[in-house]
């Protein structure tokens, strides 16, 4: 290749999911797609959206040159051959090539952005980034952690490094929490859970998600006989501060030095308990997720239409104890490749794994909380974990749209101490 290598432009074409189910790993029998393993729910979303909207768009699965597979527990029946296993349960020609991708949360955004790059540096014009997770039928399940980091005997030992904690997604939040004291108080975090479940229910009663979700046949919650077609997320309700704050504490504190040890801890929240509950942090889940991303001139020559223009990704690692600090030195990558800055984007889609790295993030960028997950957050949405951030910038571009905005980030944070964002531009503005 001779000379200086130019990138091409990405668009967004197009993004579908299926409703989020509630997760219900002892009771198979709650969740709605108990009775769907995750690929299956995967492979039926591809079958429907291709045979619908990308049919209207004249996109067919031959047209598809790299497709990738996001999944966080990739175990036992998520495992996806590679990525081929899904889409041969949904009819692709063998010729479409794939891929299998785990960066936990972020597992699909990171296929997003092999994609990208893909069509940026010319080796595709047409990708499929895809995510899938069934919480209630694969949780970790067959996962062997290895902790020969605690062993002072063997050659991988950190004492730098806590395993224990980094692993607890409960525990990993209460401590953002608490080394971010006295920025904010367990009662921000409830009202933002409030928040996130009330405009969810809002715009689901609105019809607002009718634009993103392909409804697929579950059963009823509890009758597994009960057929019934699924097309709104089972976790979003209408809640109340009261309700809220009563809810039982799952996390345990650490009493950081700092802050005046357990004592001042307890001075401060009132109880030696921890400040996370099922009311400020995400549930499981299980859904499957989609987005086509085509290159620009490609769209232009099909007369396609983006949904929105790729402008910049991010990702970084931070100390796996904290996780949720992920998202912001993603951001600040992204936002640095740019050329913008935080006050030039619009609206954030901030993935609510735990609501205090959602708060955590809007006080580092000083963004305004009427910017930020404005049709309701992953408490109430849900995190079906491998496929969130594929909806968080789907959901984001048609908020672009609606709301006629320029500039948007999409972002999260990730299991192991990292951050993934990807900002999107709204064409039509």
């Amino acid at each position: 290749m001779n000379g200086e290598l130019k990138l091409k432009e990405v668009w967004l074409i197009d993004y579908a999911r299926t409703a989020f189910s509630r997760s219900r790993p002892t009771q198979p029998e709650r969740d709605v797609f108990g009775e769907i393993r995750g690929d299956e729910l995967l492979a039926e979303l591809l079958m429907k959206f291709f045979d619908g909207k990308l049919a209207e768009k004249g996109i067919e699965k031959k047209d598809i040159e790299e497709v990738s597979i996001g999944v966080a527990s990739g175990v036992l029946e998520n495992w996806t051959y590679g990525g081929r296993g899904p889409l041969f349960l949904a009819g692709f020609p063998y010729e479409v090539p794939s891929f299998f991708i785990d960066r936990q949360c972020a597992s699909a955004g990171s296929g997003m952005h092999v994609g990208i790059m893909e069509i940026m540096t010319g080796n595709s014009n047409c990708v499929l980034t895809t995510g899938f997770e069934h919480m209630t039928r694969v949780r970790g399940i067959g996962i062997d952690r290895n902790y020969s980091t605690e062993d002072k005997e063997s050659m991988f030992y950190r004492p730098d490094l806590d395993l224990q904690t980094s692993f607890n997604m409960l525990q990993t939040a209460q401590k953002l929490y608490e080394e971010e004291v006295p920025i904010f108080t367990k009662e921000h975090l409830d009202k933002f859970g409030v928040r996130s479940h009330n405009l969810a229910v809002k715009n689901h009663e609105e019809g607002w998600f009718k634009g993103e979700i392909i409804p697929i046949e579950g059963h009823a919650p509890g009758n597994v006989e009960e057929k019934m077609i699924i097309d709104r997320d089972m976790n979003a309700r209408k809640s109340t501060l009261e309700a809220v704050s009563q809810l039982r504490r799952i996390s345990q504190p650490f009493f950081l030095e700092k802050n005046g040890g357990k004592q001042g801890y307890i001075k401060r929240e009132g109880t030696e308990e921890g400040v996370i509950t099922a009311g400020n942090s995400s549930p499981l889940n299980a859904g499957a997720t989609a987005a086509v991303l085509m290159e620009a001139e490609e769209a232009k020559k099909r007369g396609i239409e983006p949904m929105a223009r790729i402008v910049s990704i991010g990702w970084a690692g931070v100390d796996p104890t904290v996780m949720g600090r992920g998202p912001v030195p993603a951001t600040q990558k992204a936002l640095k490749y740019a050329g913008l800055s935080a006050d030039d984007i619009e609206y954030w889609e901030i993935n609510e794994a735990f609501c205090i790295v959602a708060l955590n993030c809007i006080d580092k960028f000083n963004i305004p909380e009427d910017k930020v997950n404005i049709m309701g957050g992953s408490t109430a949405i849900g995190h079906p974990l491998g496929s969130t951030m594929v909806r968080l910038t789907g959901t984001l571009a048609r908020i672009l749209k609606d709301k006629k905005a320029h500039y948007g980030i999409a972002n999260a944070c990730v299991g192991g101490g990292q951050g993934v964002a990807t900002i999107i531009e709204n064409l039509e503005v």
